[in-house]
């Protein structure tokens, strides 16, 4: 009876045979580092400030208290989640809500001469001006004054120590998100008088500046120009009188209308702060300050 042959593929203990190209392909594939994490993890806290649901500071504070919920799980401390969690995963409970809800935000029309956040060089941090007797007495928000309403009272937004106008301090880490967090956009206005650089002091109380600023200039303040190497954002710029401009910008480096202006020939010598958002400064006077309202959103 003939002997049936088997393929040699299937023989026991034979290696199959692969072609040139498979080979290579699969040496390449072995060459090859893994592919990264398509969604890397984050501490929980971080995820929930990006979500806008708290700073990372509150989070953490509401997570050690067991005032966060995970997947219906309360979270601890240090969690790490992806990167791209979904808000509905996460349950904030009342404990944590009713405490946001009795944070403040504080509006003060800060003079020249004060520092917007911690005393340097002996000089005076404008939170020291919030207190009960000079609060502005139009201001209708319904709370009293508190010195529970200075913890953790947060700047979002500094103006420099020689400007003045509209500074927000905030107990709610949303609102300075929304403010200053690095994908803010949101608008703040500015009134800035200027001479141009290379005319003497005693000439600039009648200089017409806006006469002999070439246009170009101007167009480069809109949009052109770049600090600490990084291009700027498009800004808004127009005269309002021959000797002051109004600003808006949707970004705020250190110093950055000042530094703007002397790229260009200007030099800055009155900066004021008159909105940022919708909320204005409006008739605040200077040194006093009033409660963000209920309905007031920036």
């Amino acid at each position: 009876m003939p002997t049936k042959h088997r393929p040699a593929s299937s023989w026991p203990g034979r290696p199959l045979r692969q072609s040139a190209a498979t080979t290579q392909r699969t040496a390449t594939a072995a060459s090859q580092p893994p592919a990264p994490d398509a969604d890397p993890s984050v501490r929980l806290s971080k995820r929930m400030a990006e979500l806008g649901l708290a700073s990372r500071r509150v989070a953490d504070e509401w997570i050690e208290r067991g005032w966060v919920l995970l997947d219906g799980v309360p979270a601890v401390l240090g969690t790490k989640v992806a990167a791209h969690l979904p808000a509905a995963r996460i349950v904030i409970r009342k404990a944590a809500q009713h405490q946001q809800a009795s944070q403040v935000t504080i509006l003060l029309h800060k003079p020249v001469g004060y520092v917007s956040a911690q005393a340097e060089h002996g000089y005076t941090p404008a939170a020291a001006l919030i207190k009960a007797e000079t609060r502005w007495s139009e201001c209708d928000a319904p709370m009293s004054f508190s010195r529970t309403h200075l913890r953790h009272l947060a700047v979002a937004g500094r103006l420099d120590i020689d400007s003045t106008g509209l500074l927000v301090l905030t107990q709610d880490g949303r609102i300075a998100r929304q403010l200053i967090g690095e994908d803010s956009a949101i608008e703040k206005e500015y009134l800035v008088r200027v001479s141009l650089a290379d005319t003497p002091a005693r000439d600039k109380s009648d200089e017409d500046v806006q006469a002999a600023f070439p246009e170009s200039r101007l167009a480069l303040l809109r949009h052109g120009l770049a600090l600490d190497g990084q291009p700027l954002r498009p800004a808004q710029v127009e005269w309002i009188n021959p000797q002051q401009l109004r600003f808006v910008l949707r970004e705020g480096k250190k110093r950055q209308i000042r530094r703007m202006c002397e790229l260009v020939g200007l030099r800055v010598t009155g900066l004021k702060r008159v909105r940022m958002g919708q909320v204005r400064l409006g008739a605040l006077p200077p040194g006093q300050w009033r409660y963000l309202r209920d309905d007031e959103r920036f």
